[in-house]
């Protein structure tokens, strides 16, 4: 009599589809997770430049003019490295500046957050945009235009605020 261990082929072939059908079922998931985690990081980032700048106002700015670039904002020390490069979390960031004029016109700065690809594999479906106001925009649909001076917040178009 033979004493045969082990598993038949047919077992075997019952355990692989079962960890297919979890695996299907759990990757959509994970995916939408990692782009929850982006978005958060994009809006917590948003928030950070916000920050920085009004930092920078006080201080570097003398109380008037906003930093110009991201690039201003990471030689200050206000961003970290990554942030101050444009890229975090699977999102490109800019931030402009624009300083006071001797007509009046204030200093003000528009940053925007956009992800670096969308739909079900993307890194984010959100668009992101803040300015002065330290109001976080959103958009799914497209990338945010930035608003023109003087600015018009009460009907920013089709972007709702997050915060």
């Amino acid at each position: 009599m033979k004493n045969e261990k082990g598993f038949s082929l047919i077992e075997l072939l019952i355990v692989v589809a079962i960890i297919g059908i979890i695996a299907a079922i759990a990757i959509p998931n994970l995916l939408k997770s990692r782009q929850a985690a982006n978005e958060a990081s994009a809006i917590g980032s948003v928030r950070t430049v916000g920050t920085a700048q009004a930092t920078y106002q006080s201080t570097m700015g003398k109380g008037k003019d906003f930093a110009a670039s991201l690039a201003t904002l990471k030689t200050d020390g206000g961003v970290d490295n990554s942030l101050g490069s444009g890229l975090k979390s699977g999102f490109n960031f800019s931030s402009v500046g624009v300083v006071s004029t001797s007509t009046g016109t204030p200093s003000y700065f528009d940053t925007l957050a956009d992800p670096q690809s969308t739909g079900a594999f993307g890194t984010g479906n959100r668009h992101f945009y803040s300015n002065e106001s330290f109001v976080i925009y959103q958009d799914p649909a497209a990338a945010i235009a930035k608003f023109t001076f003087p600015r018009n917040t009460t009907d920013p178009a089709a972007h709702t605020p997050i915060e």
